[in-house]
């Protein structure tokens, strides 16, 4: 009698372990369609979740990469009739056509009558600087020329904080940034300094998040 019951004993957890081996075999789906079998290696891993590799992620382009669509700047040249070490005493406000529908004619005009308000505040100083530091020159063995040069680049510098202010204010929100920018005149070989107004490049959208 207890022969017999171990018997069924064993019989029982051969069926047992049968059954677990059945439960741990699963079925899964490449992408091509076709249905495969994988056995798991034990039963902890039954809840595991596997993911069959594709062959397209191999095409994936990082976003960095990607072509961006960005046209050529607009270059705002000075239009003054005094310049001191290439920078002009006043931009004009025409208002160039590549910018319509980017940005408002009267918010653009805005724009430029605070960079010309900011030279005539400091540019005849720095010519007056700039003609006593001439005359003096011979004597002072070019030193006199030192305070026209630091409220130069002290105006440049007002130009630079009010463009940044402009275009955290309104221009980075239209896609577009300005900026004080040294260029090539067009008439000479001589530099000049203008206003450069960039388009900030867009992304194309190839797949979704």
């Amino acid at each position: 009698m207890i022969m017999v019951c171990m018997v069924s004993y064993e019989h029982r957890a051969s069926i047992y372990k049968l059954e677990l081996r059945a439960l741990a075999r699963v079925s899964v789906r490449d992408p091509a369609g076709n249905v495969m079998s994988v056995l798991l290696p034990n039963m902890a891993d039954f809840d595991t979740i596997y993911e069959l590799e594709d062959e397209d992620d191999e095409h994936v382009v990082s976003e960095e990469h990607l072509p961006r669509y960005c046209p050529e700047p607009v270059v705002m040249r000075g239009a003054g009739h005094i310049t001191v070490f290439g920078l002009s005493n006043r931009f004009d406000t025409e208002f160039p056509s590549v910018l319509t529908g980017k940005v408002a004619p009267e918010e653009f005009k805005t724009s430029i009558c605070r960079v010309n308000a900011c030279l005539k505040k400091n540019l005849p100083v720095n010519v007056k600087w700039l003609l006593c530091g001439c005359l003096c020159c011979c004597c002072t063995v070019g030193c006199s020329l030192w305070p026209v040069i630091c409220l130069n680049k002290r105006t440049r510098r007002s130009i630079q904080k009010l463009l940044e202010w402009e275009n955290n204010r309104l221009y980075h929100k239209l896609g577009l940034h300005w900026k004080l920018s040294k260029r090539k005149c067009e008439s000479s070989n001589m530099m000049e300094y203008v206003i450069l107004i960039e388009f900030l490049p867009k992304y194309p959208i190839f797949r979704p998040d």
